[in-house]
């Protein structure tokens, strides 16, 4: 394998910088001086009597003259930083889950996993957007008398969509679902006729809560068309993020299950981060690279992906809980609720793509690091 055929560049948006990471093996060191040349609009890597090249993705132009900080990393390969002779061009504003449900249009809600329909042809009047699952929690900064609030429940009419953070909540009717038999608890899980998956909850006798994670919705005028179960939850989460930390200054993230539990605590570090990645021999490629469906090659060698970075850290099994209680109860840190597997899924999802990365960029102090499409 050529060691052009394995580079990893991070450009940041905001500052115009990028690293530029050519990657290869231990064992692959060459015996033979290794140049390095940065162009413009393309990369090249002289070694010995081979010569790699590969052209950078429409948009992208480098200042060769800026080039500093070159260094090898063992194990990651030859790193160095390059200024952009432009900035890229901006990123797609991502779609909010509150936009993407619009009132008097057909919609059908499909199982994510399986493609079964669950809620067919449903026509909604309203579409409103729901206060954050812990809104409650800061009635008493609010008014100077007992919670006026305390007893009043929020439930959708018949042509109704609330849309909260996580969730959608509708009126039941009779969707095609397959209720558990109820618990000591008042909710009880609404799963797939067909293949099980948990997809929500009844809230009460006459609401149920889907889940954005396990239910892909579509005008009723198209077809079904399936996303791979990685992307589709990498994309549906990383725009939770995006559109929460636009709209509410919020950075800080518990993901939680439907029982209770936290999962993951994740620390959104930037938004404007461009990758732009070899595909021809690059180990780090599967569907559990991104955040999202969003791969666009720009030759036949290359991808580039508009991406999130995030901090994590893992809390099954008890691990970091003096962390994840202290962030349990700072005001600052948001809650976001997903079916248990599914949050399992995540974090299964966040080990492989940080293991994809270099090793010096996967930690930072104690977090670990992943980039996350958007």
């Amino acid at each position: 394998a050529g060691m052009a055929g394995a580079f990893l560049m991070e450009i940041r948006r905001a500052t115009q910088s990028a690293l530029l990471v050519i990657r290869y093996a231990a064992a692959e060191l060459p015996s033979a001086p290794v140049e390095v040349s940065v162009c413009a609009d393309s990369l090249e890597v002289r070694s010995g009597g081979s010569c790699d090249a590969a052209a950078l993705p429409a948009g992208v132009s480098l200042a060769p003259s800026s080039c500093r900080g070159l260094r090898r990393l063992r194990g990651d390969g030859l790193h160095l930083r390059v200024r952009l002779r432009r900035p890229p061009p901006a990123a797609d504003v991502v779609f909010t889950l509150r936009e993407s449900l619009k009132p008097n249009q057909n919609y059908i809600f499909y199982c994510q996993s399986c493609g079964d329909i669950v809620v067919k042809d449903r026509k909604f009047l309203r579409v409103l957007p729901l206060p954050s699952e812990n809104w409650s929690d800061l009635v008493e900064e609010w008014c100077c008398h007992p919670d006026p609030f305390a007893r009043s429940t929020l439930h959708p009419q018949h042509g109704d969509c609330f849309v909260g953070d996580t969730f959608f909540l509708l009126n039941s009717r009779n969707e095609s679902r397959v209720p558990e038999s109820p618990k000591s608890k008042e909710n009880t899980r609404v799963i797939c006729k067909r293949c099980k998956t948990m997809l929500g909850e009844t809230v009460s006798s006459g609401t149920i809560k889907y889940y954005v994670t396990e239910v892909m919705v579509q005008s009723a005028e198209g077809s079904f068309s399936p996303t791979p179960r990685s992307q589709f939850v990498q994309s549906i989460v990383a725009q939770c993020l995006l559109e929460l930390s636009s709209a509410k200054s919020t950075f800080r993230f518990t993901i939680k299950g439907d029982n209770g539990k936290t999962y993951i605590l994740i620390w959104l570090l930037n938004s404007d981060t461009l990758l732009v990645e070899s595909l021809g021999s690059s180990s780090s490629h599967s569907d559990f690279t991104l955040f999202g469906d969003i791969l666009t090659p720009s030759s036949g060698q290359l991808g580039t992906w508009n991406a999130l970075k995030v901090l994590y850290q893992p809390c099954i099994q008890c691990r970091n809980k003096e962390l994840a209680d202290a962030w349990e109860d700072d005001i600052g840190v948001h809650p976001l609720k997903f079916p248990s597997e599914t949050c399992l899924e995540l974090l299964l999802i966040l080990g492989l793509s940080t293991t994809s990365l270099p090793p010096s960029l996967r930690c930072m102090d104690s977090f670990q690091v992943r980039n996350s499409c958007c």
